[in-house]
Order: structure tokens, then C-alpha cells, then sequence
């Protein structure tokens, strides 16, 4: 298989689909730097498992310390299966040689995450006291006079964001508005534990989006204002990034990744966050 970014078109093509082939075709993609983005993807988005048995089978020296990503994924896992104490807690625990201001540094410098995270906690305790017939909503309540309304009139789009969280127990379940719905999906989990693993890899100075999720947006940025503009180009431009070494590798995950996917096309963790549990 081809390791060229972009796929060859129908032998029907224009002399003009010729010469944007024969461009693609000068971009060589080596095997090493197929290897180094799908490294970078591993250990930005915390698989260190499989960044650890990619690293072996690839030959490439792992430097990052697989530590770090454990701890990025303990939290995020922590956060999709609703636990927000403990992966707040669990923020607190990073760094403990600076473990007096590290915290502070990562959530006072993002007011806004810090408040996305409480609100979830939040959520989640509207989400057990409404399970059950008559539940208790004391809880929710002293949790969002202590923790969120200090801070709501900080910002109008705090206020409303509690306001709309608050509304949750007025509402049963199953009379919700699509917009007060969205708050109990799972998504939502998805959607912070991400800015979350973003805020830790930037205060730890590393890039917050992985290499190839940039190139891929970046691409599909590119087509778009090509087809825009009525540029001849082909009418699918595949990406080809698996280079022949890497094809068993691939069909061993098709045949065992039994986790889904989300809107991005990214596989959701189980288990401890890792993807050790989906790869023979």
C-alpha cells in the first residue's frame, strides 16, 4: 500500500487530474515519519500501552515517560465514568514536587475549565439523585451554593450554564428539552475530559493536538477551499497513511477493537483508558 497521503484517481482523469497525481506522487512519505505520527498520536491522546508495543514494533526509542500518560489517563477515565471528585483530585496529585501550586496553575489560569469541571460534578449528582423515585437533591444543591454560584457572576456564560444545569431537577428525564438532554449524555464526559488532557499537555509545554489530527484538518481544510474555488480535482481524495509494514498490525485491530468511536473517529478508552484491552 502506498504510503502517499493522498490515493491515485480512475485512469479516466483529465491531463489536468494527471498532473495533480504527479504532484502527490513527489510528496514521498517515509515509513519513519508514518511511524513518528502515529507515535505522537498515541502518546498525545494517552494510550501508553499501545505506545509501548508500538515503540517495539516500529523501532523507535520511546522518550516520553509513560508515567506522565498514565496520569493524564487515570483522570480522563476517571471523568468518563462520572467520577469528577476523583479526577479532580486526581489533578491535584500531579507534580507533587509542586504539588502546592500546580493545581492552582492549571485551573486558575482556565477559569473556564475549572467551572466546566464543577458543573459536571454537578451533573452527575443531579444525574443519582433524580434515578430514583423521590431521590435526595440536597447534595446538588449545597454542591452548586458552594462550589458554582460564588463563581457564576463572574462570567454571564457561568451564570447560564448553571442555571441550565439547576433546571435538571425540575424536569423529569424524560420531558427534557433537547438542549437540557445534551447535559446528560455521555458525550459531554467526552467533550471536558478532552480540553481537560489538553489543559495538562499544555501547562506541561507539549502540543495540545496530535500531529496527525492536525495534518488530517488541515487537508480536509485544503480540499474544501479547492472545491470551493472549482479546482479539478479528483471527486474523493482518500488519505493512505498505513505504509505496508503496519498492514497485519491493522488487521489485527479491525479483528479486536471492540470499543466504539466517537464523532472524530477516535476509539473511546475502556478500562483504565488504554487500548491494550482491544489489541491481541
Amino acid at each position: 500500500m502506498s504510503a502517499n497521503i493522498m490515493s491515485r484517481t480512475p485512469s479516466t482523469a483529465t491531463p489536468v487530474w494527471n498532473q495533480f497525481e504527479r504532484k502527490v506522487d513527489e510528496v514521498k512519505t517515509t515509513k519513519t515519519d508514518i511511524n513518528h505520527l502515529v507515535m505522537d498520536y498515541l502518546i498525545t491522546n494517552g494510550y501508553p500501552g499501545a505506545a509501548k508495543r508500538f515503540a517495539a514494533e516500529a523501532n523507535i526509542q520511546l522518550k516520553t515517560d509513560l508515567e506522565s500518560i498514565h496520569e493524564r489517563v487515570e483522570i480522563r477515565s476517571a471523568i468518563y465514568s462520572g467520577d469528577i471528585k476523583l479526577a479532580i483530585e486526581k489533578l491535584n496529585e500531579l507534580n507533587p514536587e509542586c504539588k502546592a501550586n500546580e493545581i492552582n496553575q492549571i485551573l486558575d489560569q482556565n477559569q473556564s475549565l475549572h467551572f466546566a469541571l464543577l458543573r459536571l460534578q454537578l451533573i452527575e449528582l443531579i444525574r443519582t439523585c433524580t434515578s430514583v423515585p423521590n431521590g435526595d437533591i440536597k447534595p446538588a444543591l449545597e454542591f452548586a451554593t458552594l462550589q458554582l454560584a460564588p463563581r457564576a457572576p463572574t462570567n454571564p456564560q457561568f451564570l447560564e450554564d448553571m442555571e441550565r444545569t439547576l433546571s435538571l431537577l425540575i424536569f423529569p428525564k424524560d420531558q427534557l428539552v433537547p438542549g437540557l438532554a445534551t447535559l446528560l449524555d455521555p458525550g459531554l464526559r467526552k467533550e471536558i475530559a478532552a480540553r481537560v488532557n489538553e489543559a495538562i499537555l499544555e501547562h506541561q509545554g507539549a502540543r495540545k493536538e496530535a500531529r496527525l489530527r492536525h495534518l488530517v484538518k488541515t487537508r480536509a481544510f485544503a480540499e474544501n477551499k479547492a472545491r470551493e474555488a472549482k479546482k479539478d480535482i479528483p471527486d474523493k481524495l482518500d488519505i493512505g497513511l498505513l505504509s505496508e509494514t503496519h498492514d497485519s498490525t491493522h488487521s489485527r485491530n479491525n479483528n479486536h477493537v471492540n470499543g466504539s468511536t466517537n464523532g472524530n473517529g477516535d476509539i473511546v478508552m475502556t478500562n483504565n483508558g488504554d487500548v491494550d484491552s482491544m489489541m491481541s
